[in-house]
């Protein structure tokens, strides 16, 4: 490298390319290069199930990276160089997908993604504070995993919950109008193992297996009935229907305005 400018003729290096804590990179210590025979084996097989639903085979490019994530909790090398030979595509190309994505973990994930809501309703509603809480009660920072490899703490963008914030999702089960010692309070019944039920949806299962949901595998847990709107969900009907208020028919709305809203 010529001498820059300034520097008074000493050279000056400069490293290229993204650092190691760049947020994109699929570069976790240690993480698996390549993966045994026997867990090759398994993955192909379910990786021909999940090809076989589409009609090009990098269609299923998203649902094999949560198989792979399943698989390690987080996307390594193994995993995506996995994926880019059963699409035959290069680890470029996968690892271009992968990264655009929020929901592909780039570190090691515990059993529980406890994810607490920092946007603007779910922040103003107390979400800083819940954060701020856990990152204090589980002596851990944003993106990282108890010692016991139990639970992962993360901020996240909104979970469309907003009518019950503030809100924690668990694994992407909601845990509605959480306050920072409701939230101690779950993430040590995780910890430990008591039983844990969300406010609505199904029950908890584990990272892993929720990848493989998320891959297109069946979901087998049961539905206790927690699905549906709640009242917070509707109050804007009910009280559109005690005004008695309704939308205009169509033929009320000129062609002027029904173009300007289409």
């Amino acid at each position: 490298m010529p001498p820059t400018a300034g520097t008074g003729g000493e050279r000056v290096f400069v490293q290229l390319g993204p650092p190691p804590s760049e947020p994109n990179q699929f570069n976790y210590p240690d993480a698996p290069k390549t993966y045994p025979p026997q867990v090759r084996e398994r993955l192909a097989a379910d990786a021909a199930e999940i090809i076989a639903r589409y009609p090009k085979p990098k269609s299923a490019i998203l649902s094999l990276l949560h198989l792979v994530q399943g698989e390690d909790t987080y996307l390594t090398p193994a995993g995506l160089g996995f994926v880019a030979e059963v699409l035959n595509l290069t680890g470029a190309e996968v690892a271009a997908v992968a990264s655009f994505y929020s929901m592909y973990r780039r570190a090691p994930t515990g059993d529980y993604l406890v994810g607490v809501c920092t946007n603007t309703l779910c922040a103003v509603m107390g979400g800083d504070a819940i954060l701020q809480a856990l990152k204090e009660h589980l002596d851990i920072d944003d993106e990282e995993t108890t010692a016991d490899g139990a639970v992962t703490l993360c901020p996240v963008e909104c979970n469309a919950a907003c009518d019950y914030a503030p809100v924690v999702m668990v694994n992407w089960e909601f845990f509605d109008n959480q306050t920072p010692q409701s939230a101690r309070d779950l993430v040590d019944a995780l910890r430990s193992g008591q039983p844990v039920n969300p406010t609505r949806g199904q029950p908890l299962c584990r990272f892993r297996d929720t990848q493989r949901q998320l891959a297109g595998f069946p979901d087998e847990r049961p539905d206790h009935g927690q699905g549906g709107a709640g009242a917070a969900t509707v109050a804007g009907l009910a009280e559109a229907r005690r005004r008695d208020m309704a939308a205009p028919p169509s033929s009320a709305i000129s062609p002027e305005e029904r173009r300007w809203r289409t």
